[in-house]
């Protein structure tokens, strides 16, 4: 019943905007690794603020790989986007937008229209690409901020954010495909299923829990398999497109952890799982799969709160603690997480987080 009154009231909202003649806008782009997380969490959002309104200002999006035509593209498609703003028209940005970003922010404020901004990734904190100043500056000139999780949300304000911030929670994730129905492994051994970059160098803690708990059974999907260290009990997938993925993954748990260590997220990438909410979460929540996921995590309290998978302080010893779920409670974590599934294939997360921005 909540659900239903937050899109009437949404609906409401964009039928009077309507009449006042404001519009809503995004900007698409080209987009070259359609196959990576990023870009298919940016395709996903222009789809969902489609389906919610909101007009492409841009050129048709791209996908070409071409290195030439994809910068063509995304630049006429921000000159474009930039030339119809009026006053009062609000104008949604995913962050980066690389170099045309601060273009963009002033040609809108110039002609009075306001910019909401949802951050996909922060250029000062892991990349480094940005001073945390620089990037202060920027993101405080938008209307309102749409972040990953709370600690985000307080990071960015002890920062120096005073722009509004709304919370995401989790991305969408849209596809066709369905999982197949799910089935535990009768065996003792867990079977954790990682998607993504395998090499020692992004995630050691691979290599170091195949070797220190061979009980457990490692399906890796994706790419840079190191094989003079591949152990017996790392299943070699290769790299699947998502909806693949989705439609035949064999596993009982996907595992949300990056860097080299057991015991905590280390790294750059590790240490930003305090505050990003990692893509592969919600794909593997798509695929029906409970998720593990360090308990310091941005994105551990709303795995626990939806009862969709279990935070732990270590990987050290996880499958004694995987011998600790009853068949019940594992029962329980994959019908949450069809549930949640449904949601992610809607574009719910999104539409309530676009929703509060506008109010």
């Amino acid at each position: 019943m909540t659900n239903v009154r937050f899109f009437c009231k949404y609906r409401i909202f964009l039928i009077f905007a309507s009449k006042l003649h404001i519009m809503n806008y995004y900007i698409s782009k080209n987009y070259r690794h359609l196959g990576s997380g990023g870009d298919k969490a940016k395709t996903d959002i222009e789809s969902i603020l489609s389906s919610n309104g909101f007009i492409n200002a841009g050129l048709p999006q791209g996908r070409s790989k071409n290195a030439i035509k994809a910068y063509l593209t995304t630049l006429f498609s921000v000159l474009k986007g930039v030339s119809v703003l009026k006053q009062g028209d609000v104008l949604v940005l995913q962050y980066p937008l690389k170099k045309y970003y601060d273009f963009v922010v002033s040609m809108a404020e110039k002609r009075g229209a306001k910019v909401i901004t949802l951050i996909h990734d922060l250029g000062s904190f892991r990349r480094k690409k940005l001073t945390v100043e620089e990037e202060i500056k920027r993101l405080n000139r938008s209307y309102a901020i749409v972040v990953h999780s709370p600690s985000m949300l307080e990071w960015l304000k002890n920062h120096g954010i005073t722009t509004r911030m709304v919370i995401l929670g989790m991305w969408d994730y849209l596809s066709p495909a369905q999982p197949a129905t799910p089935i535990k492994s009768d065996s003792s051994r867990p079977r954790l299923v990682f998607a993504g970059d395998v090499s020692p160098k992004a995630n050691g803690w691979i290599y170091r829990l195949a070797e220190n708990d061979p009980d457990v059974d490692l399906i890796l999907y994706g790419g840079n398999i190191d094989r003079s260290q591949k152990t017996p009990n790392m299943i070699d997938m290769g790299f699947v497109e998502s909806d693949t993925l989705i439609a035949s993954a064999q596993g009982d748990y996907g595992i949300v952890w990056y860097g080299s260590s057991l015991d905590e997220g280390a790294g750059p990438l590790g240490d930003y799982l305090q505050y990003n909410a990692p893509h592969k979460t919600s794909l593997y929540i798509r695929a029906g799969l409970p998720v593990i996921i360090w308990e310091k995590a941005a994105l551990a309290p709303i795995v626990t709160q939806l009862g969709v998978g279990i935070a732990v302080p270590s990987l050290r010893d996880i499958s004694k603690t995987l011998a600790k779920v009853t068949p019940q409670q594992y029962a329980d974590m994959q019908r949450n997480a069809a549930a949640v599934a449904r949601q992610l294939s809607s574009g719910y997360f999104f539409t309530k987080a676009l929703h509060e921005a506008l109010r």
